[in-house]
This record gives structure tokens, C-alpha cells and sequence, in this order.
């Protein structure tokens, strides 16, 4: 028996050897894919195009008006002398925030009276302009902290009453919130799921196609056999590819690798139980390779939307909830971040770990058992 499979895995090595084109796949795709999601997946907001509309023209506004200035978040582009013009560049798009100083602002300041400012956004994409609030909120909360401080020391005797209450934020295992730190790892594992499903799927039907499959079933070659023969090349390629594109993202993009090697492998080999089993479910109900990038594409689609790493899940409706439990790509990313960004071990993750092997086994199961009734 492992005599068969050796020769299998030998002749499947050698076939991917002599294919220039597969060798190029193997290994620069995953590389790019790294570094286009590396740069162009990235969260952050900065220079957001913002306008003034500074009804006051007081020292106190142009106060305000300067912090929003130096901070890289905003990027003044007008300022404004109606209300007309103001909704002119929000309709065309040239602006996405504009600040309202209304009159009077400093006079009820030195009241010490409250007042009103407005801050408007362009929600058209309501993801981003959540972002932009906060970080607008954050200059407004910290320019009103510094009012109330004043006013505060000058009622306290000599000036050295204090704030009741002073909020300090520590944003652990990523300090300075950079989305590229947190995103990269999930990449990662979209990488290797790419890999392993397509190619595993894509070797089973190339065989269909080329007439070979028969030859070789109707040899003393079990189908358990010719599937593992099959598969673990491409299990042992998906490994490599995680190691270079890991390798690539600490050293490219300065990604922290805080846990060990050897989780990350168990990890990756859990995950990969499933993911090839899937491939080669998918060979079993595709004639082409056209059929199976079809049918990949369908697929990998709705797995990566229900991963969790783009969309939170606690956001989803409660039935999608549910149903991302039976999604293993969800664990892998799990594992996957925490192991670089946490460094954390088997004794955090065993949960996410035996999920994945239980699923990955049912799928190889329900492979195996299905291409016995189609061959």
C-alpha cells in the first residue's frame, strides 16, 4: 500500500516538476496575492478631504480648527463661506467631512455655557465614515477636555483641581492599530486554501480529461490510495507556501511572528484536511478544469465572506452565525492571528485545532466514499 502511494506522489512531483507554468503558480501567485492584500487591503483612513465652515472666526475656533489641521487624518482642502457651497461639495463628492462653527461659538466658551458644533460626514460608504467619526470625535473630546481643564483650574484653588475622571487606552498585540498587522495573517490562510483546493481538485479532473484516470483505477491501486497519492504532494506544497509567504510577510511587512513554528504547522496541517478534502470533493462532481475553477470560485467566495476577517462576525445575522461554525477557514484565521499577533499555544487554540481535524476528516470521508460510487 505505501509502496503505491509513493509511486503516485512520485509521478505527481515529477508531473508538477516538468509543468514550467504550474512551477510559476505554485510559488509567485501566493507571493503577489500577499503583497497586493498587503497594501491594498488596508483600513487605516488618512488625508480625508474636509471643509471648514467657520461661522465664528474667533481664536477659540481657529484653535479647533488647527488641531484638525495637524493631525494626518484630515486633510483641509476648503473653507467655506455658506451653507449652500458646503452642500455643493458634499453632493459632488469632493469632501467627505465638513466642520460647522457655528457664531458665538467662543463667547459662550468664556460663559461657560455649552455649544453646539456639527460635524457632517458623507456616509455614503458607512464603513469608512464610522472610522472618520471616530476620529473626529476624538480631537473634539480632547479639545473639550482641555476646556473643562481650564475651567476647572480656575475655580480650584490655585488652579491645581484635577479631572475627575482621566481615560487611558492600551490597544494590546497590535499598539498602533495598523489594520495592514491585523489583516495580513488572514491572508495567509486565504493563501494556502487557495493553493490546496484548487490544485488538489485541478490534478484529480487534469486525469479525467487526459483519459488516465481509468487506466490507473483498473490497477491493483485502491481509490484511497490514488487519492492520497494525489493529494499529499499538494499538502506538501501548501506547506512550503506557508512558510514563504510567513517568511516574506515579518520580513516585508515588519508582521510580529510571536508564537511557535511547530503550532502553526499543526495548525496548517488541520486546516489542510479540510481544505484539500473539499478539493477533492469538488473533483468528483467536475469533467473539466473548467468546471472546477467554476465550481472553486463559487465556493471560496461565500467561505471567505463568512470567515470573519473581513466582515465581523458578532455583526451577521444569528442564522449566518451559525452557520460560519461549520466553516473552517473561521478557526484557521483564529489560529492564524493568534500565533502571530499573540503568540499564543495549543493550550488557547486546541478548541479551534480539534474543530478543524474533525470537520477535515468528515470531508476526506465523504471524498473518499463519493469518488468510490462515481469510479
Amino acid at each position: 500500500m505505501f509502496h503505491r502511494i509513493r509511486q503516485i506522489m512520485l509521478k505527481e512531483f515529477i508531473q508538477v516538476w516538468r509543468d514550467r507554468r504550474l512551477r510559476i503558480f505554485l510559488f509567485i501567485p501566493p507571493l503577489i496575492q500577499i503583497i497586493i492584500y498587503g497594501y491594498a487591503t488596508n483600513f487605516d483612513i488618512k488625508n480625508v478631504p474636509t471643509a471648514i465652515y467657520d461661522e465664528d472666526r474667533s481664536a477659540a475656533s481657529q484653535e479647533l480648527i488647527a488641531r484638525f489641521g495637524a493631525t494626518e487624518y484630515f486633510s483641509l482642502r476648503r473653507f467655506l463661506d455658506n451653507e449652500r457651497e458646503l452642500r455643493r461639495l458634499i453632493d459632488r463628492g469632493e469632501i467627505t467631512l465638513a466642520l460647522r462653527i457655528p457664531e458665538g461659538f467662543a463667547n459662550k466658551l468664556k460663559a461657560g455655557q455649552t455649544t453646539t458644533l456639527q460635524v457632517i460626514l458623507d456616509a455614503t460608504d458607512s464603513n469608512a465614515a464610522l472610522i472618520i467619526a471616530k476620529y473626529a470625535n476624538s480631537i473634539l473630546h480632547d479639545y473639550a477636555q482641555e476646556i473643562l481643564r481650564q475651567r476647572l483650574q480656575s475655580l480650584g484653588s490655585q488652579g491645581k483641581m484635577a479631572l475627575p475622571v482621566v481615560i487611558e487606552s492600551l490597544a494590546w498585540f497590535n499598539p498602533n492599530l495598523i489594520s495592514r498587522i491585523a489583516f495580513v495573517p488572514g491572508v495567509i490562510a486565504i493563501v494556502v486554501m487557495l493553493v490546496s483546493l484548487m490544485l488538489t481538485a485541478m490534478a484529480v479532473v487534469r486525469e479525467k480529461e487526459l483519459g488516465t484516470l481509468e487506466q490507473v483505477l483498473v490497477t491493483p491501486i485502491t481509490p484511497l490510495e490514488f487519492m492520497l497519492g494525489k493529494t499529499i504532494p499538494f499538502v506538501c506544497i501548501a506547506l512550503v507556501d506557508v512558510i514563504l509567504v510567513s517568511v516574506f510577510a515579518i520580513l516585508w511587512f515588519d508582521l510580529p511572528f510571536r508564537g511557535s513554528p511547530f503550532v502553526l504547522l499543526l495548525g496548517t496541517l488541520a486546516f489542510l484536511f479540510n481544505s484539500v478534502g473539499l478539493g477533492l470533493l469538488i473533483s468528483t462532481v467536475s469533467s473539466t478544469q473548467q468546471q472546477t475553477q467554476m465550481a472553486g470560485t463559487f465556493l471560496l467566495t461565500p467561505i471567505i465572506l463568512l470567515s470573519g476577517l473581513i466582515f465581523p462576525i458578532a455583526n451577521m445575522p444569528l442564522l449566518f452565525q451559525y452557520i460560519t461554525y461549520l466553516n473552517p477557514l473561521r478557526y484557521y484565521i483564529t489560529v492564524v492571528q493568534g500565533i502571530f499577533l499573540k503568540g499564543v499555544g495549543m493550550d488557547t487554540l486546541w478548541q479551534e485545532m480539534a474543530a478543524m481535524t474533525l470537520m477535515g476528516l468528515v470531508m476526506l470521508g465523504l471524498s473518499v466514499s463519493r469518488f468510490r460510487r462515481r469510479h
